[in-house]
């Protein structure tokens, strides 16, 4: 998020750009995208259908009612890639009955795989990150029978001037920057996103303020470290963003993600303190608890700074819930690195955590150190990991009963349309029974107090 062996491109060599000379021109249409990977990917798919949109193409509710189905693809680990291929193998059924549909694979496969997946895939244009303005040229060229391909990274490309089409809700996702430059051995996403460039602050805020206008209750602004983001206009760091987005939407909840241990500054902790509607979550990766298994990681900070900023937010703000990743079985990992990791984790006691066992990525570095942890070893420390997490989440939800949390209702629980579902400035998934008396809707911000707990989920009774 090893099978399947095709090349990664080198990043120092030329980029790909192509599609006919045949001069196209939209016949527009309708256009579902469906998303793979994490909440970038997700902004990203709101950009694309903005810029099609822009070009006269409608959003599809289904691929039956496509004429243009669109995968935003994910190329962190070797089993998102699996889901993608498997998709596509679908997705030839209705191609099959449907000639004139178009198919196109979007993000960060696209980046690694290129030309490949127009070869062996029944897909008509692959688009890389920095390539969405072209797909309503590329998508069109496909209606005509030309099948496109453009994948140029670029060191400019923001999307600043695109209007995302966000559907109906009450959150949304706003990236603040593109790209980074931390090239962790292990991860493919500098060679799929290119490198750090960050947008502008007064465009971000702007949206920020048309966002509430619309009614969106909650943002979360996103980058691949967004603790690296900086507006070269206004010399604003991070944290200077947060306290103007604070003071540009004080009714609005705001979010972000993610953080790098080595870049997240102190002026950044003191305001996420200092300001209510900055929410008190922060989602932290360490990946190891090995210091010897960090500097193969290139992760750039040891143990010790991890921990440092750990107690930081701790003592700033003592009831900030904290998330991690976790990477178990990397290159080398000895049993004495793996319980490093599981004591971490113990001292730490996050709130959750995403727990992988590590999947070698072609071309990385990690790639050429050899992937020597056996597969049985693996499952085996990541189950390990798994259950103690389970239960240290488990313990510190349990803690939470008898507390009250103001719970952001999101809609109707999927498991019984009697009660609501929300989240907490914590990030916690709370459920709750209707009040028809006070006639609470979705968007509304309401009291909830906890009466019992599972690992992974708080349920209370209104205030």
């Amino acid at each position: 998020m090893a099978l399947i062996d095709l090349p990664v491109v080198d990043p120092h060599q030329p980029a790909v750009s192509t599609v006919s000379d045949t001069p196209v021109t939209s016949t527009g249409g309708r256009v579902y995208v469906e998303t793979y990977g994490c909440q970038m990917n997700v902004s990203d798919s709101e950009i694309v259908l903005g810029v099609l949109h822009q070009s006269g193409y409608q959003r599809a509710e289904s691929i039956e009612d496509a004429d243009v189905v669109l995968l935003n693809t994910c190329a962190i680990r070797d089993n998102a890639e699996k889901k993608i291929h498997e998709r596509l193998r679908h997705l030839n059924f209705f191609k099959n009955k449907r000639e004139n549909m178009v198919i196109g694979v979007l993000g960060c496969m696209a980046e690694r795989l290129r030309a490949d997946l127009l070869e062996k895939e029944v897909v008509d244009l692959v688009v890389g990150p920095d390539e969405y303005r072209r797909v309503p040229e590329l998508v069109a060229g496909a209606q005509g029978g030309s099948k496109g391909i453009a994948v140029k990274l670029s060191r400019v490309e923001t999307y600043d001037d695109i209007e995302p089409l966000r559907t109906e809700g009450i959150s949304a996702w706003v990236s603040i920057m593109r790209g980074c430059d931390k090239f962790c051995t292990f991860c493919v996403v500098p060679f799929t996103r290119g490198r750090e460039r960050s947008r502008s602050l007064p465009l971000i805020t702007d949206e920020l303020r048309r966002l509430w206008d619309n009614g969106f209750k909650e943002v979360t602004l996103l980058g691949q470290n967004v603790d690296s983001y900086h507006d070269e206009i206004t010399n604003a760091d991070f944290a200077d963003l947060l306290i103007a987005s604070a003071k540009a939407v004080p009714e609005m909840r705001i979010r972000y993600t993610t953080s790098h241990p080595q870049d997240m500054s102190d002026k950044v902790i003191e305001a996420m303190a200092e300001y209510d509607n900055i929410c008190k979550y922060i989602h932290l990766p360490f990946q190891s608890g090995s210091n010897r298994i960090l500097e193969l990681m290139n992760r750039t900070y040891t143990v010790d700074r991890y921990m440092d900023r750990i107690n930081k937010i701790k003592s700033t703000m003592p009831s900030c819930a904290l998330s991690t990743d976790v990477i178990a079985g990397f290159c080398t990992e000895t049993e004495e690195d793996h319980q490093a990791t599981m004591d971490l984790m113990k001292e730490v006691r996050f709130d959750g955590a995403y727990m992988f066992a590590y999947s070698p990525r072609e071309n990385t570095k990690a790639w050429k150190m050899g992937d020597d942890v056996p597969d049985d070893v693996k499952n085996r420390r990541l189950n390990e990991i798994i259950a103690q997490q389970n239960q240290i989440s488990a313990e510190i939800n349990q803690s939470e009963i008898g507390s009250t949390h103001h719970v952001l209702v999101e809609g109707p629980s999927k498991r019984n349309a009697s009660e609501w579902k929300g989240r907490s400035d914590t990030n916690k998934t709370v459920i709750f029974p209707h009040d028809d008396v006070r006639g609470y809707v979705v968007g509304d911000v309401v009291p909830v107090r906890i009466t019992r707990s599972t690992s992974a989920t708080l349920f209370g009774e209104l205030v």
